[in-house]
């Protein structure tokens, strides 16, 4: 195969994962796996430690990654290594965004002022404004719901007409 069809491999996983993480995050994580997804909905000041029990779906998430890298280059379905490889690239933008951006467990870098990533910011805050596994709202992580933007641009406006009021 041409390094184009594994690039698109890995462009179609990644792009697939953001369906498998609203799936799991929505029936699996606020469903029959409760138990571990229950503290990431926790204020951090009632929480023990570093580590969430939630942390553990790192690990489910990265082993169809590792065995997409080990068939793949293991056996002759060598266009697996790139599902692994779109996976990983997926586990790594969730990373950043969930736990650096969002929930800054890692102070790596500032909060962001783009509509796109205040967006974000506030479909992941109405997602935890519930504690409990029932009734959630906005279960994506890179696919936001138009009506999140559409708040910015109400802010920006009052913002605008107070400062032209004053």
């Amino acid at each position: 195969m041409s390094a184009w069809i594994y690039a698109l491999i890995v462009i179609a996983t990644f792009l697939f994962m953001e369906f498998v993480a609203w799936f799991a995050h929505k029936y699996i994580m606020h469903g029959v796996l409760w138990n571990w997804h229950e503290d990431h909905h926790r204020p951090h000041h009632h929480k023990d430690g570093f580590f969430e029990k939630n942390d553990r779906f790192f690990l489910v998430f990265a082993i169809p990654s590792a065995l997409s890298y080990i068939i793949g280059s293991a056996t002759p379905q060598f266009w697996l290594f790139f599902v692994g490889v779109g996976i990983s690239i997926y586990g790594l933008v969730y990373f950043l965004i969930h736990d650096v951006y969002i929930h800054r467990r890692f102070k790596w870098f500032d909060q962001l002022d783009s509509t796109y990533s205040k967006a974000i910011l506030r479909a992941h805050g109405a997602h935890h404004a519930k504690q409990t596994k029932e009734d959630g709202e906005s279960f994506g992580l890179l696919i936001v719901h138009p009506k999140y933007f559409r708040k910015r641009r109400r802010e920006a406006a009052r913002k605008k007409m107070a400062e032209s009021n004053s």
